[in-house]
């Protein structure tokens, strides 16, 4: 860290202090199905969407607990905001593995560039000289309405035509179409509609090969840096726990915040403080947003760790990090069901901040990436030696 760069204590506090401006925003945002330009605007300003990209581009290059920190925070004002600021900055992460030609073409041309993408890969690919050629389309692209750049699946060929395995593609924005088709009950505001892909060439320098990716081994000449050598689907897996940890702790605030002056209906209580069941309903709702804050940052700290090192994570651990996602994402939705049912039907008023927190943490918490069911089967067939069958992505 420089004498001028930020520490992350501070780029936490700026996320914090645009809480009051997000909040605001936030249920325009959520009408609009896109974020408010003055909150894009403001989260650029104060830097949180370059806590990612190198130094040496301007970026903050922050590890990974900082990045879920940060998200976090800024998602207690506004969780589709907080989407979008973990979602772009894991896309920048992934810019600083590739090629420096490549770095170069996106940041070095522009130090403000954003950069969005999907993984799941398209088929329609052709290779020529210098590169593959990509169509296809691309639903959930988080981020799409604020990025310059963007990254899609692809599957790579050889001369022939055979299907040499999966790849991410990057290429500018201007060069896809985004297609409208956001239309959700949940997380509305992050606009994650559908890039859409027309023979569009990507030079091969501009192509990172998913399955070396997945063993820790990345283009970039940059070695040295430790942001990226950080273990690929763990740090893919385990972002999205960050703005379902600052929704947990916005709902619990507004509880907290409220029940002095709420009574509960139907019964004696003119105070929800006053009811001991209120009171144990709130602790038990609190200690779940705490379980799911502590297995996130246990899995952020272990992908800091060995990154620092210059270690991979073993294969075991990897799949542990893909079980602190699912049980981490799982807890704080139910932590936020459990401060609904406290704070009353009310909750699910129009005008009542909670039912957006409710919707939005539903809608991320079913992210396939999250889903605990099958992360926990990952994660039990390693404990148990059993081969996995489930998914590549560990």
């Amino acid at each position: 860290m420089t004498a001028t760069e930020p520490a992350a204590d501070e780029l936490i506090a700026r996320a914090a202090a645009l809480r009051p401006l997000l909040a605001r925003n936030a249920p325009q945002g959520d009408a609009d199905r896109r974020i408010a330009d003055e909150s894009i605007d403001a989260l650029a300003e104060a830097g949180l969407f370059k806590i990612t990209v190198p130094r040496r581009f301007g970026g903050h290059e922050v590890d990974i607990r900082t990045k879920i920190e940060v998200s976090a925070a800024v998602a207690e004002g506004d969780g589709a905001a907080g989407w979008i600021v973990a979602l772009v900055n894991v896309c920048h992460w992934m810019v600083g593995l590739l090629h420096d030609q490549a770095q170069q073409d996106i940041f070095g041309a522009d130090p403000e560039a954003r950069v969005c993408g999907v993984l799941a890969p398209s088929p329609m690919t052709r290779r020529v000289d210098g590169g593959l050629v990509v169509s296809g389309r691309w639903p959930w692209a988080s981020g799409s309405l604020h990025s310059t750049w963007c990254l899609v699946g692809a599957l790579d060929r050889d001369a022939q035509g055979a299907i040499t395995g999966p790849v991410l593609a990057f290429a500018p924005t201007s060069e896809l179409a985004v297609e409208d088709t956001w239309f959700v009950a949940g997380m509305k505001g992050t606009g994650s509609n559908t890039l859409v892909a027309e023979e569009v060439f990507v030079p091969d320098h501009r192509l990172l090969p998913m399955v070396r990716a997945i063993g820790n081994e990345y283009p970039t000449e940059h070695t040295g840096e430790a942001l990226y050598r950080s273990s690929f689907i763990p740090v893919l897996a385990i972002i999205l726990v960050g703005p379902l940890l600052g929704l947990a702790r916005a709902a619990r605030d507004l509880v907290v915040a409220k029940a002095p002056d709420r009574a509960i209906s139907l019964t004696s209580f003119e105070h929800q403080t006053d009811s001991v069941a209120f009171q144990v309903e709130v602790a038990r709702a609190a200690m779940m947003a705490d379980t799911a804050y502590l297995h996130a940052m246990r899995s952020a700290d272990v992908i800091d760790d060995a990154a620092r090192r210059g270690e991979k994570l073993d294969y075991a651990t990897r799949a542990r990090v893909r079980a602190d996602t699912g049980w981490a994402g799982e807890m704080a939705r139910l932590a936020i069901d459990r401060f609904v049912s406290a704070h009353g039907a009310s909750s699910f008023a129009d005008v009542n901040p909670m039912q957006r927190i409710w919707r939005d943490a539903n809608t991320a918490g079913r992210h396939a990436v999250v889903n605990p069911s099958v992360n926990l089967e990952v994660y039990g067939k390693a404990l148990l030696g059993v081969d996995n069958d489930v998914t590549d992505l560990v």
